[in-house]
């Protein structure tokens, strides 16, 4: 009797183990983006990027300046609600804040892959205004930022709590599954760093819940020269740009 009760246990304890690793899977893109947050109507945005079938929308502010900066928001950022502070930030700047496919007024469903096509296509578009671009990435976005680094050159790369990779962090966050051989948007800037040719800071949080220290570090190993690097104290992940000292390391490394 005993070993059928310990025989049906460890097969309904296998049978759950299937079933969550199978829901990890399938709703994994639900655990990494989340634009149901930041949504609002085509009017009111500044500009619109057609890629093929999507139109993506964003925001300008400070036209006309001959220097850009591009900034990058987290995985549940509206981004809009960063038009000022970058505004005031980078006055001699113009500077472009696009939302991520399916975030703001964009169209579409967001991916690593559309992501990185998204950010080039953006950065090739401003390259016909203004020659040195500066680029900004906090948290999701400094995987896109990296990539980007890699691809063009940029004056200067800004990363806010930066990863080395999301699918180890996931894999961290889910121990008992094989969640980085799951993932299928993996955002491995520890790949891309080494490809990156232009100043680069760091900026972490001291009381990071989300992005772990390590994984912030095996990235800044992974640059050549190592990045400037920028702990800021009693902060989290979430609340580090309401930070005056912030404002302060973005300001002096965008001049």
């Amino acid at each position: 009797m005993f070993r059928k009760i310990l025989i049906w246990s460890i097969a309904l304890l296998a049978l759950g183990y299937v079933a969550c690793a199978i829901f990890l899977d399938v709703a994994q893109r639900s655990f990494l983006y989340f634009p149901q947050y930041t949504h609002v109507e085509p009017g009111q945005t500044d500009f619109a990027l057609r890629r093929g079938a999507v139109t993506l929308r964003g925001w300008v502010m400070n036209p006309g300046q001959s220097r850009a900066l591009i900034y990058f928001g987290g995985n549940g950022d509206a981004v809009q609600t960063m038009r000022e502070d970058y505004a005031r930030w980078a006055p001699d700047r113009t500077v472009y804040l696009l939302a991520y496919r399916g975030y703001g007024a964009s169209d579409g469903e967001p991916t690593e892959a559309a992501l990185f096509g998204d950010a080039l296509a953006l950065y090739d578009d401003v390259r016909t205004r203004q020659q040195d671009i500066a680029v900004v990435g906090r948290s999701l976005g400094s995987g896109v930022a990296t990539w980007l680094a890699a691809q063009r050159p940029l004056q200067k790369l800004a990363l806010v709590t930066p990863y080395d990779s999301i699918a180890r962090v996931a894999q961290g966050r889910f121990p008992i599954f094989p969640a980085a051989l799951m993932m299928q948007d993996k955002f491995e800037s520890w790949r891309y760093a080494p490809a990156v040719h232009c100043p680069v800071l760091v900026i972490a949080a001291e009381d990071d819940r989300v992005v772990p220290a390590a994984s912030t570090a095996r990235l800044m190993e992974a640059f050549s020269p190592r990045p400037q690097y920028i702990r800021l104290d009693h902060t989290g992940h979430g609340n580090i740009v309401s930070d005056p000292a912030y404002a302060t390391a973005i300001t002096s490394f965008l001049r």
